[in-house]
């Protein structure tokens, strides 16, 4: 019996030996690796900003373990780029196996450094890899750009113009009494948990155009964070005595696109919004509190809560504006829009401000929830909840009484507005739309006569409304 526990013992150790006897390198001369991409890309990285971190990864095709002499970067210790190979943050490293059919990855980063110029330019290096006395390469590509840098900062006023972006750290805020004007083309970008503050008496004028559209939005430029919302918090107008005006703008990706406060002023538009798109928000797209708003052939989209709310009282007028819910982040508990004229003070006591007008003219509210209008009025305070819906395509429900001839008038329900792609925030007509030629003219030559200014006899892209019966909100249908 003992003799045959030791010859068992001596098996299982030959059996060990075997098993742990190291693999057997690779050493033709003709062995090459496989790479994930030949290029590692990286989209525009802002001067003296960091970059995301890219992935190569890195295979052995072969049925034996292959050594890698040396991994490293063409320009060394002076190069942009950073790596971590294997787990090993190096600008080269040696020795590196790869088990047969097995794979490492290597982690890579930019650094762009200043150059003092308005256009982009490009930063090139590559990965060199040794292996058996052949060399193989991988190209390492970014695009680098000069940037307006505002870390934390009260600015005075004046006029940027579309030389280099505008990179925003820490917030930013216009000081009271101060204007800013934005021009055509001007990219404007926040760091995470940043916000834009207008302080009261102080003006914001954005002036873009249809080709040169000004744009707010974060400061991820990977292609896959182009519609994620929440990453900055978005831009603030505080107070009284302020009149802004935001033309042909693009707002998105934030948490709340705009956000105007009690300005108690009802006389004169406080914000004044035209050709607008304000999309892709975790909360609300535009949040006015008892204010003063102006909005024509604007697209309102894609928000968490509310596309657009109008809250403790205020008096606004939209015309020919599009609000297009269909938020698929998490469950969406709110309408589209939200009429209210009432909030809670401190005390827990209940104060009733106005809503003076609301008024909606040729637009579209429509969403995928049964009800995307949220009408909170304050009980048994009709003489203080003023609203009108005006040849109007609406997504609502029973709660909504639209026979109700004093806020409805030529309403057209739950018929389907049949936009070209919500899920790619295309909110323009189609073919069989059931918002074409369902305007009035008259609520565009009313509105033209008060403010001459907002050009609404045009829609958003420029086409003339006026060739055959306008269309329901901000696009007209073109064949």
């Amino acid at each position: 019996m003992k003799r045959i526990i030791q010859i068992l013992l001596l098996i299982s150790f030959v059996f060990l030996l075997s098993f742990c006897r190291k693999e057997k390198l690779l050493t033709d001369n003709t062995a090459k690796l496989n790479f994930s991409v030949d290029t590692v890309m990286f989209d525009t990285v802002f001067t003296n900003i960091g970059s995301t971190t890219n992935r190569l990864k890195v295979y052995n095709p072969y049925k034996q373990a292959i050594n890698i002499s040396s991994i490293t970067l063409a320009k060394g210790s002076s190069s942009n780029f950073r790596l971590n190979i294997n787990g090993i943050a190096s600008y080269k490293a040696s020795d590196i196996e790869i088990p047969a059919k097995d794979s490492i990855f290597i982690f890579v980063e930019v650094t762009v450094n200043p150059h003092n110029l308005d256009n982009p330019f490009v930063i090139q290096d590559s990965i060199v890899f040794s292996i058996n006395g052949n060399v193989q390469d991988v190209d390492l590509v970014a695009w680098g750009q000069d940037a307006h840098y505002i870390n934390g900062e009260v600015i005075s006023g004046g006029t940027w113009v579309n030389d280099r972006p505008y990179l925003v750290y820490n917030s930013m805020a216009l000081d009271s009494g101060e204007t800013l004007t934005i021009q055509e083309g001007v990219q404007i970008y926040f760091h995470r948990n940043s916000r834009f503050y207008v302080y009261p008496t102080a003006n914001l004028i954005v002036n873009g155009t249809k080709d040169d559209p000004v744009v707010f939005q974060g400061d991820r430029l990977e292609s896959m964070y182009d519609d994620i919302p929440g990453q900055w918090v978005g831009i603030w107008l505080w107070g009284n005595g302020s009149t802004h005006t935001i033309n042909h703008a693009v707002i998105k990706n934030a948490i709340i696109g705009i956000e105007i406060d009690t300005l108690n002023d009802y006389t004169n538009p406080s914000l004044t919004l035209t050709n607008t798109i304000i999309q892709n928000m975790n909360a609300v797209g535009l949040y006015a509190l008892g204010s003063n708003v102006l909005a024509t052939n604007c697209v309102f989209a894609n928000c968490g809560q509310y596309a657009v709310g109008f809250a403790i009282g205020g008096t606004y007028e939209m015309y020919h504006c599009t609000i297009g819910n269909y938020w698929t982040y998490s469950t969406r508990t709110n309408g589209s829009l939200l009429l209210n004229n009432y909030y809670k003070d401190i005390n827990g006591v209940y104060q009733v401000r106005p809503l003076e007008n609301a008024n909606f003219g040729n637009c579209i509210i429509y969403g995928n929830k049964e009800n995307e209008i949220d009408l909170d009025m304050f009980p048994e305070h009709d003489n203080e909840f003023n609203y009108n819906f005006d040849h109007c395509l609406l997504k609502v429900n029973e709660d909504v009484n639209t026979s109700d001839a004093t806020h409805f008038n030529s309403v057209y329900i739950n018929l389907s507005p049949e936009f070209i792609d919500s899920s790619e925030n295309d909110y323009q007509l189609n073919v069989s739309s059931n918002a074409k030629d369902k305007g009035d003219i008259n609520i565009i030559n009313d509105v033209n006569s008060q403010y001459p200014d907002v050009h609404i006899y045009n829609d958003l892209n420029e086409e003339s409304r006026t060739i055959n019966i306008p269309d329901l909100g901000a696009y007209e249908f073109v064949e």
